[in-house]
């Protein structure tokens, strides 16, 4: 029986979920029955011989534009009252961990796989709930970006990870990117592993990892700094200001 969140993609492509529904932890999270993943084929809805789903963009524009009377009918095969839409395109908002721990409280999501120029916007207007983007790049469909929303939020689900403080640990859930991570050898082509790791003297360790964490994020994320500029004390403000001085 399943218990946990159940996610259905409505794609053209729907073998591209077959490498994560058979490797992975995706894989072993539906072998738990923690999630379910399914698929929509959009062009069993079609409504010709042909099977077309798609049509010329009206007012002029590149590629070919998803019915939305036809996609309307492959959300209604399988949505309910708990199902949560997310359409995913690069026009949308970014997606970040902040979003997938919130949706992974949901009991149904509906992922639209745009492909060409993506859905009729009426579509989206009447039946998403979200627009989501995985970053500032465009793709040649939402199946990729669906995969790894998948990922992210299952993330989430208790029991999914064999140790869930994994998930608290991760990058991004305290506002700041994960520090590096050292395992043996000691010594790797004369790069050795910082001593105070090994010193047992947690204080220290959480520390040092702390100041690490700050050092990576103003380096690469200055952006999410930023964001949490007020919560940061005076010393982690000089250690932030002294990396941006020197470039």
């Amino acid at each position: 029986m399943i218990t946990g969140l159940r996610f259905s993609a409505l794609t053209l492509f729907p073998k591209m979920f077959e490498t994560i529904k058979k490797e992975g932890v995706i894989a072993r999270a539906i072998k738990n029955n923690l999630i379910q993943l399914d698929t929509i084929f959009l062009r069993d809805f079609a409504d010709n011989s042909r099977k077309n789903v798609d049509n010329h963009s009206i007012g002029g524009g590149d590629g070919m534009v998803l019915r939305a009377d036809i996609a309307e009918k492959a959300i209604l095969s399988v949505a309910s009252e708990e199902s949560y839409i997310v359409n995913l395109t690069p026009s949308g908002k970014v997606f970040n961990s902040k979003i997938a721990k919130k949706l992974s409280q949901k009991k149904h999501i509906i992922l639209l796989c745009g492909r060409y120029a993506g859905f009729d916007q009426r579509l989206v207007e009447k039946y998403a709930h979200i627009n989501i983007s995985i970053g500032d790049f465009v793709l040649s469909g939402g199946e990729l970006p669906a995969m790894c929303f998948i990922d992210s939020i299952s993330r989430f689900i208790p029991g999914v990870l064999g140790n869930q403080e994994s998930a608290m640990k991760d990058s991004f859930e305290d506002g700041l990117l994960e520090a590096p991570q050292y395992t043996h050898p000691e010594d790797f082509h004369g790069l050795e592993i910082p001593k105070v790791l090994f010193s047992g003297d947690h204080k220290k360790i959480n520390s040092y990892k702390r100041k690490e964490q700050l050092i990576l994020t103003a380096q690469n994320r200055p952006d999410l700094i930023l964001s949490m500029w007020e919560n940061l004390s005076r010393q982690e403000k000089s250690i932030i200001e002294k990396i941006w001085k020197s470039g």
